[in-house]
């Protein structure tokens, strides 16, 4: 039986998500060892599934971190000494990555455009033209502007470039849209259980190259935590080097197999039509979108505040009727709010969303 609260405050901010009580009740199961065969098992089982979601032959390590982690391991474990690492931002969480790579003492060059932009091919390719570099690293999905990045074009040519390690963070995109890691060339794939894989935080899942794994041997002082190598060696055992949060990975098991259930073409199609009713919705009330035309993002909205309403207020009044949005990101906070339509929210939950916003601004006039 569920020893959960009644009161219940449906999220519509982009992480931590809804999460479902029958993927919250998985987490209750009796709890075993680490390293005992049973954990094993179902390390093994998640697997094949992880990789389908990542689109990859390649080995999906699991971290016991937010996706913040695999970038520090993404940034320690591709760029050897005296090589640099060319970040492309265009938003908080893209220019933080970088923020990471400096402090781990790498030596970093930006392509950075402003917010509610993304980054254009014809940039990076000439940035690749004048410059040599061990890594690529970029956002699929930039979390703060509602911006989708064009990854598909940076495969066509990053592919010029095989010694290059292509890094993309797909945190707030994986399990709601197609990521198609070996198609597109991608090294290191990082995502976290928050977001559209709607579970708790937590956990991260890592797709990882047979290019990375060489790259690791020539890189000093990768660290202990996340080092790659040694992440391989426990993976090859359907292990971890240290404790793994197992409730969560009960949890994962679950909502894989549904996610699975649902079908990969049904799932993403879904996320396309939710965001596409956000973005009327936004347009019909006279609200603007951040995000550059062209660039929407099929799991979190930006909504350009252009009516000047208090999001503060708008959060209260929907706190009263068991709902939360959230407020812009950083600099962005009130000429902006978020509206997430990811994981397992349905379009009914979308609809109940926008007339209880219409309700608040129907009483501000």
């Amino acid at each position: 039986m569920s020893l959960r609260k009644s009161e219940h405050i449906r999220l519509f901010i982009p992480g931590p998500v809804e999460v479902r009580p029958e993927v919250l009740d998985a987490q209750a199961d009796w709890m075993i060892g680490h390293r005992s065969a049973a954990f094993a098992e179902l390390y093994a089982r998640t697997q094949p599934m992880l990789q389908k979601l990542f689109g990859t032959e390649n080995p999906v390590f699991l971290y016991t971190s937010s996706g913040t982690g695999i970038w520090e391991s993404a940034s320690r474990n591709t760029v050897r000494q005296g090589k640099k690492i060319l970040h492309l931002t265009c938003g908080a969480f893209s220019e933080r990555w970088a923020e990471v790579s400096r402090l781990n003492g790498k030596d970093v060059d930006l392509i950075a455009v402003e917010w509610g932009q993304a980054v254009k091919p014809e940039q990076l390719a000439e940035a690749l033209e004048h410059e040599t570099y061990d890594a690529v690293a970029c956002v699929f999905n930039e979390t703060s502007t509602g911006v989708r990045n064009p990854i598909e074009q940076y495969a066509e040519i990053m592919r010029q470039y095989p010694e290059t390690l292509f890094l993309v963070d797909a945190v707030s995109i994986w399990a709601g849209a197609k990521v198609d890691v070996d198609g597109w060339g991608i090294d290191i794939c990082l995502t976290s259980t928050q977001k559209a894989f709607a579970l708790p935080p937590g956990m991260a899942f890592a797709s990882i190259s047979p290019g990375v794994l060489e790259r690791a041997k020539e890189v000093k002082n990768r660290g202990y935590y996340f080092d790659v190598l040694t992440l391989y060696k426990y993976h090859q055992r359907n292990n971890t080097p240290s404790t793994p949060p197992v409730a969560l990975l009960f949890a994962a098991e679950r909502q894989l197999n549904d996610i699975m259930a649902e079908g990969l073409e049904a799932r993403f199609a879904r996320h396309e039509r939710m965001a596409a009713m956000t973005r009327a919705w936004a347009l019909e009330n006279g609200f603007g979108l951040f995000a550059e035309e062209g660039y929407y993002s099929p799991t979190v909205t930006t909504v350009a505040n252009t009516r000047g309403i208090e999001v503060g207020a708008l959060n209260a009044f929907l706190a009263e009727r068991g709902m939360t949005l959230s407020n812009g990101y950083g600099k962005l906070k009130g000429q902006t709010f978020r509206i997430a339509h990811m994981g397992d929210t349905q379009p009914q939950h979308m609809e109940a969303l926008f007339a209880a916003i219409n309700e608040f601004l129907a009483q501000e006039g």
